[in-house]
């Protein structure tokens, strides 16, 4: 990206094409292993293969996708459990930092939220509702990119099983 921003142009032009329609998995320094599909400039599935909510997945959640430079990308967003996520993405270097913000619920009963979301939204809007949300449980942590791929936008097989119903060593693949 060359073109400065200004008070009166803030926002420096976007090109999501080297993130829209790519699948990503990525692992946590603390181990937590993760993959994400950008399924178009509006929303992303994702499933959690381990970490305090492994097992976990959804379908078309909402986000705000912004490129801030060359090969760097911030997706955030809040789920209906009350957790919110910031995750910048650098493909090229495959590198990811991501913070996630977890009401006190989820580290107290993480296992809740181990389904597929979209069946049990009202359920986990209700966890969410009951709380505690505070204190907030922040886990900020770098992450490497083992897996890059183009698998075209809007493609709802791409994330269509639960992690636990993939091939042994599914997540583990790398290019």
């Amino acid at each position: 990206m060359t073109t400065a921003t200004t008070v009166t142009e803030p926002v420096p032009p976007q090109d999501l094409s080297g993130i829209v329609g790519h699948r990503f998995i990525y692992t946590y320094a603390h181990g937590w292993q993760y993959e994400m599909y950008v399924k178009n400039d509006r929303t992303i599935d994702y499933r959690i293969h381990s970490g305090h909510v492994g097992g976990r997945w959804v379908k078309d959640q909402q986000v705000d996708l912004v490129q801030l430079d060359d090969d760097s990308y911030k997706i955030s967003w809040t789920e209906p459990t009350g957790t919110s996520v910031v995750v910048n993405v650098m493909p090229g270097k495959r590198r990811l930092h991501g913070v996630i913000f977890f009401p006190d619920w989820i580290r107290k009963h993480g296992e809740r939220t181990v389904c597929y979301q979209n069946d049990h939204l009202d359920e986990m809007r209700t966890f969410r509702d009951e709380g505690p949300t505070y204190p907030i449980y922040v886990v900020p942590e770098f992450a490497k990119i083992t897996l890059f791929e183009h698998v075209g936008a809007d493609d709802d097989s791409v994330i269509s099983v639960a992690p636990g119903e993939l091939p042994e060593g599914w997540s583990h693949r790398t290019n």
